[in-house]
């Protein structure tokens, strides 16, 4: 959505920073991570753990992520715990960081690592007063300024205002990776598959590969003969950033797939992909699902799950009724209970499916691991 400017790495713990949004709406506190000035999507997010895996999720990609939970930083940072070789949050906001790390397995401080890596933040605001608004009045573009970058906010105003919107935004080949690779299955190898990476956290292949599966990372550029060239049991598609709107060459991909009936699997920007690919339009969501609590019911089993969620858009399909789709039947098979958000949709005549939220679930919750077993199943039954 955004650009993003990376501050020095001086110490920052008296520098005042401030956080400005595009209505005019300011918030103002200390310097946090990189000192300088950032500008992205400001949006909330409601874990109360599991940062880490949120500021190296790609998804985050030109976003200012809000932390709904008032103290962040309190396990620190370690080396196991990335979902990417990177933090791809624009910038980062808490109400109460943590003075000093407690966990076995901390390496640095948050802050230390914010820094490290030119991350701007801002900690020391009210940051349930800035949720609310963002509820309100929708995600919106802003930025944050400390140190020098601190100026009058009419001019900072202006200049948030001048960023470009989320929606139209096409980023995922800005997040994926260039070059193909492989994870090589657990244990014995039972199937292979070709992954297309529009945004994808290491912890998503890791659970394929946990059932057998060898996973055959592509770009998000990768054709329908780079794909087949694997021999795949089956195809699956990523999570990513940005609009989907703009991903028609991952649409072109995917028809292509369900042409030759190879069981398909997608999650979160996978899941707008297979709905574009039917012919369903896509929107924006107001202020987005962002957290680790997410209610969803699964409406072939009837089961609700608690999921993980990390999405500004959404798939435009009916709850109501049976699809009829250039590839068969379609419904919608998962739905949020918090506002009927389409969260899953599957086809009756053809091995694909796909939902909304993340069932990798890194920091958890669990509850939509079964979504691997139900794509392990497709292709068994596609192999029979």
């Amino acid at each position: 959505m955004t650009t993003s400017t990376r501050g020095s790495s001086q110490r920052n713990t008296v520098l005042p920073a401030v956080l400005v949004l595009e209505d005019g709406r300011s918030f103002r506190g200390r310097a946090y991570g990189a000192v300088g000035e950032t500008f992205g999507e400001a949006v909330f997010s409601t874990g109360m753990t599991g940062y880490q895996e949120t500021l190296t999720d790609p998804s985050y990609d030109r976003q200012i992520v809000v932390a709904t939970a008032p103290q962040i930083g309190n396990t620190g940072w370690n080396d196991e715990d990335d979902e990417s070789g990177r933090i791809w949050v624009s910038g980062y906001v808490v109400r109460d960081p943590a003075r000093v790390p407690s966990n076995w397995r901390a390496k640095r401080s948050l802050d230390d690592e914010l820094e490290r890596q030119g991350v701007v933040g801002i900690s020391g605001i009210d940051t349930r007063a800035l949720t609310r608004h963002l509820r309100e009045r929708g995600s919106m573009r802003a930025g944050i300024f400390s140190g020098e970058a601190v100026a009058p906010e009419a001019e900072l105003r202006e200049r948030v205002q001048a960023q470009p919107q989320m929606k139209g935004a096409s980023l995922y080949e800005e997040v994926a990776t260039k070059e193909a690779y492989v994870v090589p299955a657990v244990g014995e190898k039972r199937f292979t598959v070709a992954a297309i990476d529009l945004g994808i956290k290491g912890m998503t292949p890791h659970r394929m590969a946990e059932r057998g599966i060898e996973v055959h990372v592509l770009p998000a550029t990768a054709t329908a003969d780079e794909v087949y060239a694997v021999e795949p049991d089956g195809v699956f598609f990523s999570n990513g950033p940005g609009d989907p709107a703009t991903a028609d060459g991952p649409v072109a991909l995917m028809q292509a797939v369900l042409e030759r009936r190879t069981p398909l699997f997608g999650i979160c920007f996978g899941n707008q992909i297979l709905g574009r690919a039917l012919g369903f339009g896509t929107y924006k969501l107001k202020y987005g699902h962002r957290g680790i609590n997410q209610p969803v019911q699964d409406r072939t089993t009837g089961k609700v799950e608690v999921t993980a969620h990390n999405h500004g858009f959404a798939v435009d399909a009916p709850l109501d009724k049976v699809s009829e789709t250039k590839f068969g039947r379609a419904e919608v098979s998962h739905v949020c209970l918090n506002d009927d958000v389409v969260e899953g949709l599957q086809l009756l005549d053809q091995p694909a499916f796909s939902v909304q939220y993340h069932p990798e679930a890194a920091a958890g919750p669990h509850d939509a691991a079964y979504l691997f077993d139900r794509f392990v199943s497709l292709m068994e039954g596609q192999r029979a």
